[in-house]
């Protein structure tokens, strides 16, 4: 019995995480209607596991193991991308009154690499083909009445096996469906937007005048269920895979690496996203994939 249930969590539960430690050093976000020149250097480190039949390295050369070290560092401001392919765009200007609620965006400009976190991470299996899903996201807030995880996005583009450029996947995650509920919306009524258009705008990547694009980004409805139990996987009507690893070669130790960027950013055009977060961050976030025999 003990056998067969090592060998259920051997080829069923494939779970890897990805922890992502901010270290705060001061303000670090604004509202798009607030213009703050005070920006400080967070230094970002990052840890990633996996679980028996996953293995990770944080270079395609480099040596795969059951668990990789991934740091860098850089700014953190608002910025917003209907295609992360694109690039993002941040505010680079203001007009209005003299007063923050009375400042309107009206300039818009490519963002900087450092405006935002991405970094890469290898994923290969040492067995059976396997199709990978997230699981979950976890978050500590540094100030939990402040929660800066409203505002925050995660993005997947993933890569076929191998080292080409042929992307097979894009997909952008919200990090909390809660409300920031000390937020002075930014919205041009000043609330909170609820569900309705305002909550699903971001910057249309392909013009720079600030037009702004529907967009609907995945949800908690899009994991799939990880049950620690019995280590079983279980797909909901709306689970959305991010990749499938090929299986290993007879004789090989892993199969043909699937790289996945990873990016970390502040949706500018989230009603959430105000300067009642400027002087926070989050303690950690991690990104729990779990992966099943396809």
């Amino acid at each position: 019995m003990s056998d067969a249930r090592s060998l259920r969590k051997q080829f069923n539960r494939m779970l890897a995480t990805l922890l992502v430690a901010l270290a705060a050093a001061g303000a670090v976000t604004y509202a798009w209607y607030i213009y703050n020149a005070n920006r400080h250097i967070t230094d970002v480190k990052m840890a990633a596991g996996t679980g028996v039949t996953f293995l990770i390295s944080n270079e395609y050369d480099g040596e795969y193991k059951t668990n990789a070290g991934l740091s860098f560092s850089g700014l953190l401001d608002p910025v917003s991308t209907d295609n992360v392919l694109n690039g993002f765009q941040k505010v680079t200007g203001f007009t209005g009154g003299t007063t923050q609620d009375s400042l309107f965006a009206s300039m818009f400009g490519a963002a900087e690499h450092s405006d935002y976190y991405k970094t890469s991470l290898y994923l290969a299996t040492n067995s059976a083909a396997t199709d990978v899903y997230l699981s979950g996201i976890d978050f500590t807030e540094q100030d939990p009445a402040n929660p800066i995880s409203t505002a925050l996005r995660v993005g997947l583009v993933t890569y076929a096996p191998g080292q080409g450029d042929t992307v097979t996947g894009q997909y952008v995650f919200e990090v909390s469906g809660e409300r920031n509920p000390q937020a002075r919306y930014n919205t041009l009524d000043g609330k909170d937007a609820g569900e309705n258009e305002q909550n699903h705008l971001v910057l249309d990547s392909t013009r720079s005048d600030g037009t702004t694009v529907h967009f609907d980004q995945l949800t908690s409805a899009n994991f799939c269920d990880y049950n620690e139990d019995t280590g079983i996987v279980s797909l909901k009507e709306a689970t959305t895979k991010i990749c499938s690893l090929p299986a290993a070669a007879k004789g090989a130790n892993r199969s043909t690496p699937v790289r996945v960027d990873v990016y970390v950013w502040l949706e500018g055009c989230d009603p959430d996203c105000t300067n009642n977060l400027a002087a926070t961050s989050l303690q950690s976030l991690a990104l729990r994939f779990a992966g099943k025999r396809s």
